[in-house]
């Protein structure tokens, strides 16, 4: 008998006749048809079709500066575009490192991605990162709203980029002039070629926030130079040209006092210098495309900053910053979520209709819609507030407002970006936790805001500490103010909760423990505080022109309650930990 075969043709089942056999006859079962094919979500212009980020430039931009601004905006926003449909359509790619060469020689050369291998240009063409050192007072603001259209599509090259601001800052404040002369011109660039990223080498094998334990040696050598001699345990920008990082000077006492912080550079020409050596690159849940390193210094030459101790205390100045970047990208990655998953709604058919009219589910991407755009206002007032201080625009409460807020953003954006790219994956059903659909990242780089420039544990014992100044009058004067002309239920509402945390705030000495277990709450109950008064706000400039939307986002966020205390009880803690 002869062997029978089968191909297709247009999708059709057919089979190959041998030895003179007749064609058999199909019956409906036989032909397989596609009954379902679902669309993908599509991007809308991240940019054009932004509403929050144009109603918050129209609401304190000067009209001059729009001009400028929006041409780098709507070029961020079709680069974006270009990247989501990029990541759509190709294979993701990792960063590789190869240390040696074919001939032995250690190079250790890391091939980065294409999103990286734009990224001088795109930062320097867009003045990305330089837009926030000009001398106005809405030059964070400005800086910000470019961070964030390009933060997604840049594959966190943002990381690097925050890195070399918080530098840039660091050295500004050290007023270490020679320093200053020779890394600011790159930092600052607008041309590729020239410019310069830093990274900030602080983490070492015994953790992130406990820099006291730091074991790199600063060592004065014969040719009158100080070199570092130790081990990094995490270096998110070890593609850079320079670095800050923490020693101890040779001699120095123990603990984080006795710290200096230093400069490095890590280039000889195109080679990378050979005291620098790159062991690994960590595998991570997330931000794969970024290279994070673990490295060792063999007497890489260095500078410090200012003082050979008190170094924890020179890196300071740049934490405001780098949290602002991290409660800024947290946002972006939150507004991308809810785009996709609200796009998607309204091309996917269930039940005879589109999702996005089935009731439960409008309902779900209402409350996502809302708390991101409260924690949209609380990061721009934060990077709008940076950049008026550091102008000198602002009275002296401001700067103490800024001290308090810039952690509570931080953490709470933190926390809310894991909360919401999850329930967008949930949107999607099971097409949210395939790979090739490009959204299960989404969920697995958001991780990292809640880690990235202090946990949130971290940061609500700094909120404390905010808090123990005038922070909390400073906190009180601002939600007064963003109240004016507010709905006065709203404003009632605002009050009550603000009033609740602050009685959690009232304890004797004696019950620091106590106070310190409640802080999270606290502080994500304060956060939320300024938040809805932003929202409000924003709600009643709306109003005046027309637009009830912001007013419903307000009603909606208030509905999901303001309060995020708990009832500490240390006997408790202790039965469930026991």
């Amino acid at each position: 008998m002869g062997t029978l075969s089968w191909i297709t043709h247009r999708g059709k089942f057919s089979r190959k006749i041998a030895h003179g056999q007749p064609w058999p006859r199909f019956t409906n079962c036989m032909r397989p048809t596609v009954s379902f094919l679902q669309d993908a979500p599509q991007l809308a212009h991240p940019y054009r079709d932004e509403r929050l980020l144009h109603g918050l430039l129209d609401r304190v931009l000067p009209h001059p500066r729009r001009a400028a601004l929006d041409t780098d905006l709507d070029a961020l926003g079709d680069y974006a575009l270009m990247a989501w449909q990029r990541a759509s359509t190709t294979t993701r790619r990792k960063p590789v490192l190869t240390p040696w060469d074919a001939w032995g020689r250690r190079v250790d050369r890391i091939e980065l991605t294409a999103a990286w291998q734009e990224g001088p240009h795109l930062a320097t063409r867009h003045a990305v990162l330089a837009a926030g050192h000009e001398n106005h007072e809405h030059a964070r603001l400005e800086e910000f709203a470019r961070v964030y259209l390009y933060h997604v599509a840049s594959e966190f090259y943002t990381c690097p980029l925050a890195m070399t601001d918080g530098a840039a800052t660091a050295l500004k404040a050290s007023g270490n002039q020679a320093l200053i002369e020779r890394a600011m011109p790159h930092f600052l660039s607008r041309n590729p070629a020239t410019f310069w990223l830093s990274g900030q080498w602080m983490t070492e094998t015994h953790g992130g926030s406990d820099v006291g334990q730091t074991e790199t040696l600063a060592r004065w050598d014969a040719d009158g130079q100080w070199r570092l001699y130790g081990r990094k345990w995490f270096s998110s920008a070890v593609v850079g040209e320079t670095a800050l990082a923490l020693a101890r000077p040779e001699g120095a006492g123990e603990g984080s006092g006795a710290l200096a912080l230093f400069y490095v550079e890590t280039m000889d020409g195109v080679q990378r210098k050979p005291q620098l050596v790159i062991d690994r690159l960590k595998d991570k849940l997330g931000t794969q495309e970024l290279p994070t390193a673990e490295i060792h210094l063999d007497g890489l030459a260095a500078w410090p900053l200012g003082e050979l101790s008190n170094g924890v205390r020179q890196v300071a100045p740049m934490l405001n910053v780098t949290r602002t970047w991290n409660a800024v990208c947290a946002i972006a990655s939150m507004a991308r979520a809810v785009a996709l998953a609200r796009d998607y709604a309204m091309r996917r058919q269930v039940f005879g209709r589109p999702l996005i009219e089935q009731p439960l589910h409008a309902q779900t991407l209402a409350d996502m819609q809302a708390e991101f755009e409260g924690a949209f206002a609380l990061a721009f007032e934060v990077a709008h507030l940076l950049g008026r201080v550091e102008h000198g625009s602002t009275a002296p409460r401001e700067a103490m407002l800024l001290r308090l807020l810039t952690p509570l953003a931080k953490l709470w954006t933190g926390k809310l970006a894991v909360c919401l790219c999850s329930e967008a994956l949930e949107c999607f059903g099971g097409a949210g936790y395939i790979e090739d659909t490009v959204l299960p990242q989404l969920l697995r780089d958001a991780q990292v805001y809640a880690i990235w420039e202090g946990t949130t544990n971290v940061l609500s014992l700094d909120a404390l500490r905010a808090l123990a100044g005038d922070g909390l009058g400073a906190l009180r004067a601002a939600i007064a103010t963003w109240q004016q002309g507010a709905d006065p239920h709203a404003a009632f509402a605002i009050d009550a909760a603000l009033d609740a945390a602050i009685a959690h705030l009232d304890v004797a000495p004696a019950q620091r423990a106590t106070l310190e277990a409640g802080a999270r709450g606290i502080s994500i109950t304060l956060a939320r505080c300024a938040a809805a008064a932003l929202l409000a706000r924003q709600a009643a400039w709306s109003q005046a022109r027309g637009d009830v939307r912001p007013a419903a986002v307000l009603r909606r966020f208030l509905g999901h309650g303001l309060l995020r205390l708990a009832d500490i009880g240390p006997e408790d803690t202790d039965l469930l930990l026991g």
